[in-house]
């Protein structure tokens, strides 16, 4: 019987490979460098009786592993360990990558490398390798130390970042003879894919996983998820971008699911052939004579790499506000070239634009650093204390001064900062959606159409959706009544004009986007269909409609992307009783002198304007709790008002009144005040079991403070808080609500909810 030759390739391959790994863990080498090597030994530049037959099979299987390794990648990143690496990893990441970039691309070009070749000879070396860095800290035992954590903070960021460096190459590469202008349209359609899949991704896959993994088991797992990461892939060509970004998107958003370890650990075994096959084909592509050749270069690029990440590793260090030790002993860390050099430098070959013998190069010059990472960690400190001998005592007081200012800085950001944040994300986020939905309906949805009916019809439904799609994150988008902003407009009127010419930017932006598809599907009476398009559009987003829509669609988007947090949570501490510790009361006399006595609580809009709720009015020796809109307020009225934190203050500040001696949590307040149960509050949470006479009714329309005279201060919406919610938010079964008022009235409530059962 004939066997086939990817039969004997694979079998000489993978045994060669096992026993070199074998050999290299006994003698505490990294097992990445025998795979390289047992690719060497099965390469035809190696004198044995077996050489590799099917080279091209075994390339197209080391791309696939590119793909799968590129989509764990994706599955150790998820938001909210983003978020943890801290500034410092940030900060370190791109001082310490754009730097070595830069001096690698200078280098190649004084020795003569071509534009695209310096390019990617500065990309290879910029990122370093995590899997000997860990090992290194593991062997010589200081994985403990502070200085380690940030380390590996910083290389989570290189990863992430390498990934789009990797997706700006093949940019380059591409159309490396077009001009800027053309790039920076095609990395701005990357962003746009970016985020539309990203937030399609987190509004679809958990809940569709949710839903189907009663009946998965470890293999379905296994090949839906795969499944996914190379449909991603695919789109990600089609749409004229890189397969590794589908790949690693694909992992990003099951990182971000409570199933994101069973993926990983379903499918690490697949990860693990495929990525040993890809790092033998490395080995396969070094040749001996290239290096014998290129050993005048191989060395002074060992030597650049090292000397280049040391020194801006440190700076990245020392600017983001760590000490000079801690700075030196990161920098000497981040050594060796890393296994992404490698996917690098295969994709620079792949795309016909880096030239062959590159290859060997930084194969050898990773060897060199890999193998001199322990020397250089070891090292570290004695350089530092060399370093603080010799520097003057004038630097050294200036460093120490700026690190302890950096690290004791409070960490609150100033509120325009942090309203700043919030402006752009919004526009961002909600001007992209706008933006894709505007040109997808004229240049995808309207074309289509048209072989279905005529051309006007097409427009008038293409349109439709466009604006529809517009109407409903209108409200979000412009949404600025929130306790940032309302605190920024009443510090000070000189903040005012800024922030109303940002809003005008807002509002000129959508408009453009409200235009291009008139303009673009209609050529008569543009103006006047503008006009009536933009009234129409402002008028729909208004309704209850669409407001109950975005809703349900935020809150089920945080909860998906929260998903992870919550499932650990939830296994660590079970059900907590949040709305209790995250919502403040505090209550004060209504002066003389109050410009609103007179006035109804809804005239106040104290709701809408502050986010905070009045729940009890004492007037005299009256109790009047959860008090009606019609309610006036009247001199001498003692008010209680519900809110959480900033929300308070930011009352204190509107009404011009003394912040009240305490704020207690609503906990606390319930535990200590007024024996009197008739005229106490309470606070309770509710299973909604889907027979209660408000399930499947937004919260305006369930008459739970008209009839059943109680408050809905919080919903819990599969384990995700939604605290203060809006009126046009839908109660759902299996909700769980946070009602408040008198002790009776809030009984009688979860009595019925019970007896719905």
């Amino acid at each position: 019987m004939h066997i086939p030759s990817l039969v004997m390739d694979l079998a000489m391959m993978l045994i060669v490979a096992g026993i070199v790994s074998i050999i290299f863990r006994k003698l505490n080498l990294p097992v990445i460098l025998g795979y390289i090597l047992a690719g060497f030994i099965t390469s035809p530049y190696f004198p044995l009786f077996f050489n590799v037959e099917d080279q091209e099979t075994i390339s197209t299987l080391s791309e696939l592993g590119v793909i799968i390794i590129l989509f764990h990648i994706g599955l150790e990143f998820d938001f909210h360990k983003l978020l943890s690496v801290g500034s410092t990893a940030i900060v370190t990441a791109i001082v310490k990558m754009s730097g070595v970039l830069a001096v690698g691309y200078c280098f190649g070009t004084m020795i003569g490398l071509s534009r695209m070749n310096s390019v990617f000879l500065g990309a290879m070396l910029s990122i370093s390798s995590t899997v000997v860095i860990r090992k290194a800290f593991d062997e010589l035992g200081v994985a403990g130390e502070k200085y380690t954590s940030l380390v590996m903070g910083t290389l989570i960021m290189e990863d992430l970042f390498g990934v789009f460096i990797m997706v700006i190459l093949s940019s380059l590469a591409v159309r490396q003879n077009t001009g800027g202008t053309e790039l920076m349209i095609h990395l701005g359609l990357m962003g746009c894919y970016l985020v539309v899949w990203l937030l399609l991704g987190i509004f679809l896959l958990p809940t569709f996983l949710n839903k189907i993994m009663t009946l998965m088991n470890r293999e379905m797992l296994v090949v839906l998820s795969l499944g996914i990461c190379f449909c991603m892939a695919l789109i990600a060509r089609r749409l004229g971008f890189s397969v590794e970004l589908g790949a690693f998107l694909a992992g990003s958003l099951f990182a971000g699911t409570k199933h994101a370890e069973e993926v990983e650990e379903s499918t690490s075994a697949i990860k693990d052939m495929f990525s040993v096959i890809f790092f033998l084909s490395v080995g396969m592509l070094v040749d001996p004579s290239v290096i014998a050749e290129q050993w005048t270069s191989i060395l002074p690029i060992a030597i650049i790499a090292i000397l280049a990440k040391l020194i801006f590793a440190s700076l990245g260090m020392v600017l983001s506000g760590q000490s000079l030790g801690t700075a030196i002993r990161s920098g000497f860390s981040l050594a060796p070239i890393g296994e992404f050099s490698y996917i690098i430098a295969s994709l620079g070959i792949s795309l016909g634009v880096m030239d062959s013998y590159l290859y060997p190069v930084i194969v050898a010059a990773s060897v060199l650093t890999t193998l001199i990472t322990p020397v250089l960690i070891r090292s570290s400190g004695r350089f530092t204390e060399f370093l603080r001998g010799h520097l003057p005592e004038k630097v050294l007081d200036k460093m120490t001064q700026y690190s302890s200012s950096e690290q004791d800085k409070e960490e609150k950001i100033p509120d325009w900062g942090v309203w700043l944040r919030q402006y752009f994300q919004s526009l961002l986020l909600y001007g992209t959606i706008m933006l894709v939905a505007a040109v997808a309906g004229v240049h995808l949805a309207a074309p289509a159409l048209e072989n279905l009916t005529n051309g006007i019809w097409a427009g008038v439904i293409s349109c439709g959706g466009i604006y529809m799609v517009i109407a409903l994150f209108l409200r979000p988008m412009l949404k600025f009544h929130d306790k940032v902003f309302t605190r920024l407009w009443l510090d000070s009127k000189a903040n005012r004009p800024p922030m109303v010419l940002l809003i005008c930017i807002k509002v000129i932006l959508i408009s453009v986007i409200v235009f291009y598809p008139i303009h673009q599907m209609f050529g008569a009476h543009r103006s006047i269909l503008f006009i009536a398009v933009l009234v129409a559009i402002l008028v729909l987003s208004k309704t209850d409609f669409i407001t109950t829509s975005y809703l349900e669609m935020e809150t089920r988007f945080l909860r998906n992307l929260n998903e992870k947090t919550i499932h650990r949570l939830q296994q660590e501490n079970g059900q907590q009783e949040w709305l209790n510790e995250d919502i403040n009361i505090f209550s004060y006399y209504v002066p003389e002198d109050a410009p609103y006595i007179g006035k109804q609580l809804s005239e106040l809009e104290w709701g809408r304007r502050y986010d905070v709720l009045v729940v009890k009015i004492r007037r005299g020796e009256r109790s009047i709790l959860l008090p009606q809109g019609s309610m006036e307020v009247q001199a001498g009225d003692k008010l209680y008002v519900v809110g959480n934190l900033a929300a308070v203050c930011n009352l204190h500040k509107a009404l011009d009144i003394d912040p009240p001696r305490r704020i207690r949590t609503l906990r606390a307040f319930m535990e200590t005040d007024y024996p009197d149960t008739e005229n106490a509050l309470a606070c309770l949470a509710i299973q909604v079991t889907g027979c209660e006479p408000y399930c499947g009714q937004s919260i305006m329309n369930t008459q739970i403070l008209n009839k059943g005279h109680c408050m809905i201060l919080g919903i819990q919406k599969n384990g995700y808080p939604v605290v203060m919610p809006d009126p046009h938010l839908t109660i759902r079964k299996d909700d769980v609500i946070w009602v408040m008022g008198s002790n009776n009235n809030v009984g009688r409530l979860a009595a019925f909810s019970v007896c719905s059962l």
